[in-house]
């Protein structure tokens, strides 16, 4: 129940009420009409007595007429008063009590009908369903700002020190979930421009900067998106993100053969491909169009199960200085390695304490995962301004030793963030 709601229905119900009561004690017509009867009574009496007086005095009246007269006209008024007394006296609790009945049964039963009658009839499930909508249209729309905000801090920040592929790859996932394609796929070029000594991941920049450009222009294949296919397929002609703009342009331009080479393709690259069932949709709607029975799939390659189980703290003496909402990164590296991570997750300092798993479900790209090292030293960061790049400011732990990397979940490894960068 919304409380908004119940205070507007009681208010009702105590002016339904008002009607009721008020002219019970406070409108009396009859009784004021007995008064004023009895007032003008009470005032012709004395007018008489006064003229009856006056003809006594001026000699007009002798003392035995004028004695019968007061008489008959105090008689007259006692038999008012007398006959108004006895009316008064036959029914005395009636008159006091029916109106406090009345006004009893009134406060019970007015709430009460009012309150059954409406949940029979009424929509209050409606009317808080559309106050939840509207609460929740608020919050989304008052996130996405902040997320917009942010998002535009941290271009700034990157504006201003470009080298951090990581925070470019950051900036561009947060345009697209944004829908600001065009910021999106600007950032992407600028993260694919970071990464000149690495092809593979270069590539696949220029190929979600595709994707963005795509989305820019409602799904049409235009030439500033070829343009940025070519540039990606240059460094890497199996770039996922590519073939499947290319395989679904070829489906739309009902050539379905080329559709399912370039989504076949990426079955064979990116067998750990998160959009894979999709895909083979895909596949299985061109070969449809052709008439042609679908070849069986081959069973979906598992993700490896080799990876790193952490267990996240954050050190007491900093809990009372880290807002709820400062950005925590968790990642793994490669010893001696400052390329990309080979895992990532994006949390926020409410989930700590918190335990994750980096496999390689959290690969930031399908040439570097986790699964194919060794030992990786593990990373937790809180970063009040959202940026991938370490900053002063930022709260950081880290394992002193390379972590063993295995398909063993047990025992997962402790780490505590512990220290400020200044």
């Amino acid at each position: 129940m919304t409380t908004t709601f119940w205070l507007a229905a009681t208010a009702l119900i105590v002016l339904a009420l008002a009607f009721i009561v008020f002219p019970l004690f406070f409108r009396k017509p009859q009784q004021r009409a007995e008064t004023d009867r009895r007032q003008q009574n009470l005032m012709a009496y004395r007018g008489r007595m006064t003229e009856l007086e006056a003809d006594y005095q001026a000699g007009n009246l002798d003392e035995d007429h004028y004695r019968q007269v007061r008489d008959e006209l105090a008689g007259s008024l006692l038999d008012e008063v007398g006959e108004r007394t006895q009316a008064d006296n036959t029914r005395p609790d009636f008159r006091r009590t029916a109106p406090k009945v009345v006004a009893v049964v009134s406060l019970v039963l007015v709430p009460l009908f009012a309150v059954l009658l409406y949940q029979e009839w009424g929509a209050l499930a409606d009317v808080e369903q559309y106050q939840t909508m509207q609460e929740v249209s608020a919050t989304e729309e008052g996130r996405a700002r902040e997320m917009s905000r942010l998002a535009d801090q941290l271009r700034e920040r990157l504006e201003a020190n470009p080298d951090n592929p990581e925070g470019w790859a950051m900036l561009g996932r947060t345009y697209m979930n944004l829908n600001r394609h065009d910021d999106a796929a600007w950032a992407f070029e600028q993260r694919a421009g970071q990464l000149s000594d690495d092809d593979s991941a270069a590539a696949t920049a220029w190929g979600l900067a595709a994707q963005a450009r795509f989305f820019e222009n409602q799904g049409a294949m235009t030439d500033s998106v070829m343009a940025t296919i070519e540039k990606a397929r240059n460094l890497n002609p199996d770039e996922v993100n590519s073939l499947g703009l290319l395989g679904v342009n070829a489906f739309e331009q009902q050539n379905y053969e080329q559709a399912i080479e370039y989504w076949q393709r990426i079955e064979e690259t990116a067998p750990n491909h998160p959009q894979l069932p999709s895909i083979r949709q895909g596949i299985a709607a061109a070969y449809d169009r052709l008439g042609i029975d679908a070849p069986e799939p081959e069973p979906a390659a598992e993700v490896s199960p080799r990876g790193v189980t952490v267990n996240v703290e954050l050190d007491p003496a900093f809990s009372d200085q880290v807002p709820d909402g400062t950005t925590l990164f968790i990642f793994a590296r490669a010893p001696e390695d400052e390329g990309p991570p080979l895992a990532i997750a994006t949390l926020t300092a409410s989930d700590l304490p918190v335990q994750v798993r980096l496999d390689d479900r959290r690969a930031m790209a399908p040439s570097a995962v986790i699964s194919e090292a060794d030992e990786v030293v593990l990373t937790a960061r809180l970063s009040p301004s959202g940026t991938a790049q370490a900053q002063p400011g930022d709260w950081m732990g880290r394992t002193e030793e390379p972590v063993t990397v295995s398909a063993d979940e047990a025992g997962p490894v402790r780490l505590v963030i512990d220290k400020q960068l200044r």
